[in-house]
């Protein structure tokens, strides 16, 4: 029995396993536990000599999340809660609000409204799932192409729509990249020129990335003092989501809680995300709403339950056609609408900018285009997943220096240099307790930002993913049954090329626009601008569309208990944070 595990912990979150790096392949559902029995702590594999009778709470190591992250046995039901069978239940329950339209003047009438089960499905798909879908397809198939696929499969008549009792599908199906340059733009400003919400706390430096939830609720529940250092901003997944749910609310006169949200994530911790209260619309509705208020992403599925989908509806999802795209009806808001579904498709970043969305490289090349002539030196770190950098001026002079720091062993490295120092209680004593700061080889030099992600390798690698001993995969690739280290290393190569693969037919008789301050493909005056206009249509301030906040998590260990269900809606319910 692992030593990070025992009953207290039932109570409250288990100690992240540094060394623990294994998938969800099954979310058990847990038991209500009987009045006075103990909690009992079941290894994986294992069975329960007791499940005769009323059987205790119950954990299993596939609890787990992949990434290491810490979950407790209501984080376990809040995650098992978000499934494919959760998507199918929920396209079954009633026949979808239409839309009839739009006008001359591009205005859309909904009918069924006067139906409150009727609801309108739209869904965001991350690039990492495209990508893990593109190598699992395997035969040269591009991200594009397995973006096409999942579409296909989402609103086409081949697919969701093919069955069910209601044949219901989704009205639009976009890409999270939009909403990622975005959070690039709003984080490069937050970290370069101190650019956040007026009613919110700027992070102190060094400033960390929040977009990975499994970093950001590990550092809530064992590491507080680091969550000042945590982005304000949100991820491209929250932030899409408020998106959809305030402009189409707006636009459409539906009800929040009708507008149905399916996220596509490489991540099970996107789950919990998706949970938080702070993301909901009575984070960001001007009718000042009380409560725990209507998810801004309902449910969450990853890269390895859209295969499930499919086989659920009977749909074979390799053989979904990648060819041209599914005809996605004009959005309500012409400017929203570029914005969401650009002409061109989005140049392709380097290589360099990594498969977590680009955060560390964006803020780099914008350090590098405000001061002409410097130049971005990598230093390595004790493994490839510890990256130095630094931005040399033309003289030689360190401009700007920042880090990558990627898996828990090295996370907990960086927020041990993080941690402060404690006074000393000797009469003239140094303070001590706080390791080394985070500066590198020059003293007093901070880094101004951190790119931190709870998967090594980053986010092609995470818990959701395709994983090269799936059946699907060894079959497919005609693998032995249990492949080794050097066969998951090729598996993960084919996932990162497939990641930056591009489809040159997709720029065919493309006029393409120059714009001059563009960095990295992305124009931040096009980003602020298109910003600006999404909160005057949907008449809320920028600051609470587009922020966030972090909280705290108090273990309940030795505190009353509540039952499972008490647990799981406080623990939904927590204001301001936690999970």
């Amino acid at each position: 029995m692992s030593a990070i595990l025992s009953a207290d912990d039932l109570n409250d979150f288990i100690s992240p396993g540094v060394a623990c790096i294994k998938p969800v392949e099954t979310l058990p559902t847990v038991p209500e536990p009987a009045p006075g029995l103990e909690h009992e702590v079941i290894l994986d594999g294992e069975q329960n000599p007791s499940s005769q009778t009323a059987g205790p709470a119950q954990i299993s190591l596939t609890d787990c999340l992949a990434c290491s992250g810490c979950v407790t046995s209501a984080e376990a039901v809040l995650v098992s809660l978000q499934s494919h069978t959760e998507v199918l239940a929920t396209l079954d329950s009633a026949p979808q609000l239409k839309l009839l339209g739009p006008d001359a003047d591009g205005r859309y009438a909904v009918e069924g409204l006067e139906d409150e089960s009727r609801k309108l499905f739209v869904a965001s798909v991350s690039p990492q799932t495209r990508a893990s879908l593109a190598a699992a397809c395997g035969k040269g198939v591009t991200e594009r192409e397995a973006g096409r696929m999942i579409e296909r499969l989402l609103m086409g008549d081949e697919g969701l729509r093919a069955g069910g009792k209601c044949g219901n599908g989704f009205t639009w199906v976009v890409d999270t990249n939009t909403a990622r340059e975005a959070c690039l733009v709003l984080g490069s400003d937050e970290v370069l020129d101190g650019c956040v919400a007026p009613t919110a706390d700027k992070a102190a430096k060094p400033i960390l990335t929040s977009s990975c939830p499994g970093w950001v609720c590990y550092a809530e529940k064992t590491h507080p003092h680091v969550l000042p250092h945590l982005s304000r901003v949100k991820s491209p997944q929250a932030l899409m989501g408020t998106l959809l749910k305030t402009t189409l609310s707006r636009t459409l006169g539906i009800p929040p809680d009708r507008i149905w949200h399916l996220a596509v994530m490489p991540c099970f911790d996107k789950k919990l995300e998706a949970s938080r209260e702070e993301l909901t619309d009575a984070f960001w509705s001007p009718e000042g709403k009380v409560g725990r208020g209507v998810r801004d992403v309902d449910c969450v599925i990853t890269s390895k339950e859209v295969l499930m989908l499919a086989a659920s509806r009977g749909t074979d999802f390799f053989n979904l056609s990648s060819g041209s795209k599914p005809v996605q009806p004009q959005f309500p808001d012409s400017v929203l609408h570029n914005f969401l579904f650009p002409r061109k498709s989005r140049q392709r970043s380097q290589r360099a900018a990594g498969t977590s969305g680009g955060n560390l490289y964006f803020v780099l090349q914008n350090v590098k285009s405000r001061h002409p002539g410097s130049e971005i030196k990598m230093t390595r770190g004790r493994n490839v997943d510890v990256v130095e950098y630094t931005v040399n001026s033309a003289a030689g002079e360190v401009i700007f220096k920042a880090a990558r720091f990627y898996g828990f062993r090295n996370i907990q490295n960086l927020v041990r240099r993080l941690k402060p120092a404690k006074a000393s209680r000797m009469p003239g004593g140094r303070p001590f307790g706080s390791a080394r700061k985070p500066t590198g080889k020059q003293p007093g030099l901070e880094y101004g930002y951190v790119e931190v992600m709870a998967c090594p390798g980053g986010c092609t690698n995470g818990g959701g993913q395709i994983k090269v001993d799936d059946p699907v995969v060894i079959e497919r690739k005609g693998l032995p049954p249990n492949p080794g280290p050097e066969e998951q290393k090729k598996w993960l190569s084919q996932v990162d090329e497939a990641y930056f693969s591009a489809d040159e037919a997709d720029d065919a008789g493309v006029e393409v626009d120059t714009v001059k301050d563009e960095i990295d493909g992305i124009s931040p005056a096009y980003i602020r601008d298109t910003l600006e206009h999404w909160a005057g249509i949907s008449g809320i301030a920028l600051d609470r569309l587009a922020y966030t906040s972090y909280r705290e998590v108090v273990s309940d260990v030795g505190k009353e208990k509540t039952t499972d269900t008490e647990r799981v809606v406080q623990l939904a319910g927590k204001i301001g944070g936690g999970w």
